[in-house]
């Protein structure tokens, strides 16, 4: 799993970074001492855990929750205990009150990597999610989904049967969507990978409808392909 920590201590970082080496199941994408540095990278990066302090200046480990329209799964962790029953309100994966030993450390680690798994195996076929359209909530079907674009603040959803304009980013899109079903191929193109007719170089065709494909991109698309 892709993890952050993110703690303003110098001290702690250091020695939760230290428990993340011992970690075979973990890769650290880095070491935040703030909120805002946390926020930059889950915009950015693909994150799947986030070990998380709680107390931090200017902006908390509950306000920056509070704050994501999508999160990855967190463990939480603080030097008091009074902390653990708002904890848990924010459905978090699991709560450690410092100085972590490596056990207690492991367990939650186990824990979340049973999320992780269970996340990555669950079949979403027939998974649906609701957007706002005109005031009243749509239900969507993400197998009816072809392909999506970005449109500066706004993201047009093109299904089979109907095309959708909706106030999202991007990246908060691509979060909710299940990876394994879904592929960004460019900055502003996501298609979903059995809706795929053919590809060439710097362009997939999705019916009659061509999407370009990114040059950053194009290495992923190929190992997602079912080549013979």
């Amino acid at each position: 799993m892709n993890c952050i920590l993110v703690d303003d201590d110098p001290f702690s970082r250091k020695v939760l970074s230290d428990l993340v080496a011992q970690t075979e199941i973990l890769h650290l994408v880095t070491a935040c001492s703030t909120a805002m540095e946390a926020i930059n990278v889950l915009n950015t990066e693909q994150v799947d855990l986030m070990l998380l302090d709680i107390e931090m200046p200017e902006i908390s480990g509950f306000d920056l929750l509070s704050n994501l329209e999508s999160k990855p799964l967190v463990i939480l962790i603080t030097g008091h205990e009074q902390f653990a029953a708002r904890a848990f309100e924010y459905n978090v994966t699991d709560y450690l009150v410092k100085p972590i030993e490596f056990a207690r450390f492991s367990k939650a680690i186990n824990r979340a990597h049973d999320l992780y798994k269970q996340a990555l195996t669950v079949p979403s076929t027939h998974a649906s999610f609701y957007i706002k359209v005109s005031g009243s909530l749509v239900k969507l079907n993400q197998s009816d989904i072809l392909w999506i674009e970005a449109l500066e603040n706004y993201m047009t959803i093109n299904t089979i049967n109907e095309k959708y304009t909706v106030h999202f980013t991007m990246k908060s899109l691509e979060d909710k969507l299940p990876s394994q079903e879904f592929l960004r191929v460019h900055r502003s193109y996501i298609v979903r990978k059995d809706k795929i007719d053919s590809i060439s170089d710097d362009e997939i065709r999705i019916g009659k409808d061509r999407i370009p494909v990114g040059r950053t991109y194009k290495k992923e698309l190929n190992k997602n392909i079912n080549l013979l």
